[in-house]
């Protein structure tokens, strides 16, 4: 089978992949805190990609080597802002919105990549048509949140939950960026200290602000390991696979499947109706997506 046929497949179970974890979050939080949901996935995610690295026969990268402290200190960037905080504030963001509406604000990930690798990355800068397609991906997003999103007005805890699942979307922005910046390592080894790191920070969060939660085999357990295995450690490795294989350009095709697969993951299993807007916002975000790339072949 040819490599760019193989690349296909592999973005096309890690569209499948991501768009399903928004589901199993709805789920798992029927039976646990966001912070636990947040920490036990990070935690399951760390212990299985550590197996691998080990059964692999890989080390996570030596802070003693050259550039070793840039590195540890990138793995708890992405950490941070690829796995701890977004995975928090979509947990908690998902109490209030439906998990095809989460899945949507992911949309604007590689949107909000555009204006930060401008400043950030050589290379990548902000040229018009770039700048039109975050135009147009921004109008997307204005109208997916909502302006009452921006007001205080005693409309419950939604308008709210929208803010923190586009704030998510920023992380990712953020980690994707940090990433990008990382001096060259064995990626499945960086994957490894990163997520041993966001769960160093989560875990223990989640014991003080929730404290010890109370383990039954039931839904959401599973759901919650599900989310541990699947959309984070194993993506992790695809991810890492795609990238090796057919550059990151390629991989922000991933993108336009997410959002696509959570509004079907939430119609078919969790019975969600959205608003005829979300689906306005998502034609705007994904033609300012298509407007923005120029696609490589794999």
């Amino acid at each position: 089978m040819e490599a760019g046929l193989i690349n296909w497949l592999r973005i096309g179970v890690l569209g499948m992949i991501w768009g399903s974890s928004f589901m199993a979050v709805s789920v798992a939080i029927t039976g646990y805190g966001p912070i636990t949901v947040s920490a036990g996935r990070i935690l399951i995610g760390a212990v299985v990609l550590l197996i691998l690295l080990r059964f692999m026969g890989i080390s996570l990268p030596d802070i003693r080597a050259p550039q070793g402290r840039i590195v540890w200190l990138a793995a708890f960037g992405v950490g941070v802002f690829s796995m701890a905080l977004p995975f928090f504030l979509l947990s908690w963001g998902q109490y209030y919105v439906a998990s095809g509406f989460a899945g949507v604000t992911m949309a604007a990930v590689p949107l909000l990549v555009l204006p930060l690798a401008h400043f950030l990355i050589p290379g990548e800068k902000l040229t018009p048509r770039k700048f039109i397609g975050f135009m147009i991906g921004f109008v997307g997003v204005i109208v997916l949140i909502g302006l009452d999103a921006f007001k205080s007005s005693g409309l419950g805890l939604e308008p709210v939950a929208r803010l923190a699942c586009f704030a998510a979307a920023a992380c990712y922005a953020c980690g994707s960026i940090t990433t990008k910046l990382t001096p060259k390592v064995n990626p499945f080894a960086f994957a490894g200290a990163a997520t041993l790191l966001a769960a160093l920070i989560v875990v223990p969060t989640a014991f003080v602000v929730e404290g010890v939660p109370t383990i039954a085999l039931d839904k959401p357990f599973w759901a919650m390991v599900f989310l541990g295995v699947v959309p984070t450690a194993a993506a992790n490795l695809l991810l890492v696979s795609v990238i090796r294989s057919a550059g990151p350009t390629f991989m922000s095709l991933v993108n336009y499947q997410v959002p696509v697969w959570s509004v079907i993951f939430g119609t078919l299993f969790l019975s969600e109706v959205l608003p005829p807007r979300t689906f306005v916002a998502l034609g705007l975000i994904m033609l300012g997506l298509a407007v923005s790339q120029r696609w490589k072949r794999a």
